[in-house]
């Protein structure tokens, strides 16, 4: 079974800024592109860390109500401190949080959400600055038709996986959902079946209906 790694869906020409690069520079760079972020990078293309929206709208935040009406927010010396920065040295969160070209979609999603992060900076080996793949970019694993998706469970999981005939179970996939009918030969291989379907990438829900021929697995928990 072959998944779809980040390097085929990251996007390769990043917009990035300096630790030197203003406030206005940046907040015009996440308009001009319509983008959340943006990674700051070193002198050898490394990230540094990423300035977001949030971290811009910290400078608001922190302004006290003109009108008097609100209360001023309580803000740690550390969020105070990058409130008043003026350049993406100061504004930035750091470390940036980074992902390889050579990860799943599944290390990558899970990653972004450990950190509740939109974006994630891709780099190579020696950490230089090769791509960005966004939550947007991950989700397109879930545009694959449905005919590709039951025939990459039919000829990867059943065949080369499994060993089984590609007909000998019946496959439907509807909107990325899959149904599983039919028998196979031991009880231990339906949940097998089930767990690899589950990973085939697009597929949104598994329905087993699957039989079983013997019960291989009465001798696992015997009866007393």
């Amino acid at each position: 079974m072959r998944h779809r790694i980040v390097g085929e869906l990251m996007t390769s020409a990043v917009v990035h800024v300096g630790p030197d690069t203003g406030f206005k520079e940046i907040a015009r760079l996440l308009a001009e592109h319509d983008i959340s972020s943006v990674p700051v990078l070193d002198d050898q293309d490394r990230p540094l860390g990423l300035v977001s929206e949030g971290d811009l709208l910290l400078n608001e935040a922190a302004q006290e109500d003109p009108a008097g009406l609100l209360i001023t927010p309580r803000l740690s010396s550390h969020e105070r401190a990058r409130s008043r920065a003026t350049t993406a040295r100061g504004l930035m969160t750091s470390p940036a949080v980074c992902a390889r070209p050579e990860w799943t979609v599944v290390e990558a999603a899970r990653l972004m959400q450990r950190k509740r992060l939109r974006r994630l900076p891709v780099v190579d080996e020696a950490g230089r600055l090769v791509g960005i793949v966004s939550r947007g970019d991950l989700l397109r694993v879930y545009l694959r038709h449905d005919r590709a998706i039951r025939e990459e469970i039919r000829g990867d999981v059943l065949l080369r996986t499994l060993g089984l005939s590609p007909d000998s179970l019946d496959v439907r996939v509807a909107d990325g959902q899959v149904t599983l009918a039919g028998r196979v030969d031991r009880r231990s291989l339906l949940p097998v079946v089930e767990r690899l379907c589950r990973g085939v990438d697009g597929v949104v829900a598994v329905t087993n209906r699957l039989d079983y021929r013997t019960d291989d697995t009465a001798a696992l928990h015997p009866a007393g």
